[in-house]
């Protein structure tokens, strides 16, 4: 039995538990406290000691390959720290260490200039390391399950070549705006951390096919979301959100939309015409058709509204005075570029004067595992009058 073997109180374990250990090895028992174990401490002990065996070992024989080793996986092997010799193997495309206690990424990591894939996640590290910038022929990054709060001075500069960044599982709040030099990554995760906000840098990873950036704290959705126009799944489940953007409803190559367990209550214009094959948004408080009668106001503009809409219709009618004024007035324009359509005349307006709902039934090529019936489209009016044109499935929202 292995704890009959090792329960002599004679016995000093340190010095004798393995008599073919290696140095390293020999450091960390001796380091361990001069008491008697548990039978539960000696199994511990021994599967210990094998694991670090293993991974001097494993290492030694990719060592011994030099430039011909390609890949060297050291998973699970409670290493503290990164081997530095890692930086003879010339050759290393694939550098697996997840599983372990890494605390830091040893600056000799830089010369491993053909790595193509490195996975540290599950380890303790507190940052994306800045030494992964000089990997430039990186393409698969993972670092989930870490402590990251930060992202290291400079750390996206060298990454011209990555594809994929998984930093799920880590303790981010932020996310720095030079994410947009990462220009060929395809496939972004950051699930589960404590991101607020979407920083408009982001949107500028066009060739981003997948984003997920599921249970986070993120309040809005930046306007600048239709540039990413190759974007193909969008995961937002648990988060804060209480509008979706009219931008997102421009992404033509959107095929997956997972809004689950947030606060949305209506859909923006135009929503109904994304060529979606799946759409979750369980968990939101969606407007129902319930309808009540109202008492219908009068329309009141203020003075700003009525000149805006004025100035808006001649625009339209080419006037050709008003056309070559409004170049000295930047403030005018600054104010009548704020301006929408409404969804009954086609005329402009600045301020939304009412907002409605329209109920449409959802495309039969979406694909939905919630109960959805019917599809609550936003419709801005400019005035009664409009609104009472308006078709039979829309009606105005009532103020709680």
């Amino acid at each position: 039995m292995l704890f009959d073997v090792f329960s002599s109180n004679s016995v000093d374990l340190r010095m004798f538990l393995f008599p073919w250990h290696t140095n390293s090895l020999l450091l960390d028992i001796l380091c361990m406290p001069n008491k008697e174990f548990s039978p539960y401490g000696y199994c511990f002990l021994f599967f210990y000691c094998c694991s670090k065996l293993m991974a001097e070992r494993l290492l030694l024989r990719a060592l011994s390959g030099g430039k011909s080793t390609k890949i060297v996986t050291l998973n699970g092997k409670k290493l503290k720290k990164m081997p530095s010799t890692l930086e003879r193997l010339q050759g290393l495309q694939t550098l697996d260490l997840q599983n372990n206690l890494i605390l830091n990424v040893c600056p000799e990591i830089s010369s491993l200039v053909q790595l193509t894939v490195l996975n540290l996640g599950n380890n303790l590290l507190q940052e994306v390391p800045e030494e992964v910038k000089y990997l430039s022929s990186l393409k698969k990054l993972h670092l989930f399950g870490n402590r990251i709060s930060r992202f290291a001075s400079g750390v996206c500069d060298g990454l011209q070549n990555l594809v994929l960044l998984n930093l799920n599982n880590n303790q981010l709040t932020s996310i720095p705006p030079e994410v947009n030099r990462l220009k060929s990554l395809t496939f972004l995760s950051i699930n589960y951390n404590q991101l607020s906000s979407i920083p408009r840098e982001l949107c500028l990873l066009i060739n981003l096919s997948e984003l997920q950036l599921n249970y986070n704290k993120i309040i809005c959705i930046p306007e600048e979301i239709n540039f990413l126009r190759n974007l193909q799944k969008l995961f937002l489940i648990r988060n804060k959100i209480e509008v979706l953007p009219q931008e997102l409803c421009d992404l033509a190559n959107l095929r997956i939309l997972d809004i689950a367990g947030n606060k949305i209550q209506i859909f923006p214009p135009g929503f109904q015409k994304l060529k979606l094959k799946e759409l979750h948004c369980e968990g939101n408080p969606l407007f129902l058709k319930k309808p009540f009668k109202a008492v219908l106001q009068d329309d009141l503009c203020s003075l700003q509204e009525i000149t805006s809409r004025f100035i808006m219709n001649q625009l339209n009618e080419k006037d050709p005075y008003l056309m070559k004024a409004i170049e000295y007035y930047p403030q005018v324009r600054k104010i009548i570029s704020h301006a929408r359509p409404c969804a009954i005349c086609g005329k402009h307006f600045v301020t939304m004067w009412l907002e409605c709902v329209e109920f449409v039934p959802p495309s039969k090529k979406w694909k939905t595992n919630y109960n959805l019936r019917l599809v609550p489209l936003q419709k801005l009016v400019c005035s009664y009058k409009c609104f009472n044109r308006r078709a039979p499935n829309t009606f105005g929202i009532a103020q709680a």
